[in-house]
């Protein structure tokens, strides 16, 4: 259960919101990150949860493993850009067939040959697959330690005990010992990551296969990449019903029920801090572009909303929806977003869809359905030219508006793949000649308050 959980008054709002509700609709945002079909997650803790019940485990393993299947993929944004760079391709779809790769050095070679370069020049698709070849090993274990690592550190930000880190960690450790990143054997893998590599193999062949392509999978890498003891729970439990569930549009509600009623947390405001906090860094890990945007415009937010008088609830509130404004750019290929040069009409619709991403990762929690709209709004414009919907004025709410100043504000300051950051005199100007189209007059002025108000 996490540590240090807080007992401060909860906004009527939280009422009766419970840590399993947030994440499971949180990891929607992992799944996208994956490339992987709505609900990745979740299913895989339909499955996992089975064979950890199974076996046995009591209420506190059961928990810890709960959410161990849930947030497997934490770290899944922070070697997307290393990806693109490598492999001169998109990292959703590369992230998404790798997990139907196992380890025949035939399927790998095809899986390279397949992904690499390919919209490339021959020349330079030529030297990225030599590359590759070469040093394939160690470009593997650099890739997956960044995830691991990355994901178990944020495991850690969300409150969760060091069993769920270390599941993360591990997560692609094989049986064998042939795995990354400490080429862990047998039972030195910690028991959730074993679970957990097996459901997430189980979902991505049963999502594309039905129930035998996944039972023929596990069979196939049974002493392999997985514990052979796990495979033959799987076939145990896996009855109709099972697999019913798993392909069944409201398998969520089935997962929410999973988790161990002794262990249900309910959330208080200090608790959404951290968690809100924690997805920011997820979406800021996915470009080293984007290193630090969402607190630099959770904070800039905050002293807009302070200069313009909100109270402390609302702008707490608000602050939480500028943390988490681009999750939905988890959905966006770095191919895309960290491209040095002028985006083609496709890319940019591809730019685009982040904020509809977002607006529906968001709307997934009941209690966060204002802030949805709120975040994801924050790309719309006064004279309506925006996106996603080209609302305008009449329709843009002033919680938006101090989002999209702040947004634009460190959009400007931030270093760019195209240029270096832009000095603060001369991002105000700029800012300047967009007042009463795409930024709000009043908000201009309380960010200009506010930065005054800043030692310099």
């Amino acid at each position: 259960m996490p540590a240090n959980s807080p007992t401060q008054f909860t906004s009527p709002a939280l009422a009766g919101l419970k840590l399993s509700e947030l994440i499971s609709a949180l990891s929607h945002a992992l799944d996208i990150t994956e490339g992987q079909p709505e609900g990745h997650c979740v299913r895989c803790c339909w499955i996992g949860m089975h064979v950890g019940r199974r076996l046995g485990l009591n209420d506190d393993e059961l928990w810890n493993l709960y959410y161990t299947l849930l947030l497997k993929d934490l770290g899944c944004s922070s070697n997307a850009a290393r990806i693109c760079e490598l492999y001169l391709t998109d990292d959703l779809s590369f992230k998404r067939d790798f997990k139907t790769v196992g380890d025949s050095l035939p399927k790998v070679l095809q899986f390279v040959l397949s992904h690499t370069g390919l919209k490339a020049g021959l020349a330079e698709r030529f030297r990225s697959v030599l590359t590759i070849m070469r040093d394939g090993e160690q470009i593997a274990t650099e890739l997956i330690a960044t995830r691991c690592q990355r994901g178990a550190e944020i495991a850690r930000l969300l409150r969760f005990p060091e069993s769920v880190s270390a599941g993360i960690y591990s997560l692609d450790e094989h049986f064998n010992g042939e795995g990354k990143p400490a080429r862990l054997a047998g039972e030195a893998i910690p028991l959730y990551s074993r679970i957990a590599l097996l459901a997430q193999v189980i979902d991505v062949f049963h999502t594309a296969g039905g129930p035998q392509a996944a039972l023929d999978e596990i069979h196939l890498r049974a002493g392999r990449w997985f514990d052979p003891v796990l495979v033959e729970v799987v076939e145990a439990v896996a009855d109709d019903a099972f697999w019913a569930t798993l392909a069944a549009p409201d398998v969520m509600a089935a997962v929410l029920a999973l988790e161990p009623a002794s262990h249900v947390v309910a959330l208080d405001d200090d608790y959404l801090d951290d968690i809100a906090a924690a997805f920011g860094q997820v979406v800021d890990s996915k470009s080293p572009y984007t290193s630090g945007h969402s607190a630099r415009v959770a904070l800039y937010t905050d002293l807009i909303a302070e200069a313009l008088g909100l109270s402390p609830e609302r702008r707490r509130w608000l602050k939480r929806g500028a943390l988490l404004h681009d999750v939905g750019k988890l959905g966006v290929s770095n191919s895309v977003l960290d491209k040095p040069g002028k985006l083609d009409a496709e890319e940019w619709v591809a730019v685009q869809a982040h904020a509809a991403y977002t607006e529906a990762i968001l709307s997934r929690i009941d209690a966060f359905a204002e802030l949805a709209r709120v975040s994801a709004a924050h790309h719309e414009r006064l004279d309506g030219k925006g996106y996603p919907r080209g609302v305008s004025a009449d329709d843009i709410c002033l919680e938006t508006r101090i989002i999209t100043t702040a947004d634009i504000f460190d959009a400007i300051t931030a270093e760019r793949p195209y240029r270096g950051a832009v000095p603060i005199p001369k991002t105000l100007e700029i800012m300047a000649e967009n007042v009463g189209t795409a930024i709000d007059p009043q908000c201009f002025e309380a960010l200009k308050q506010a930065l005054a108000r800043l030692p310099s």
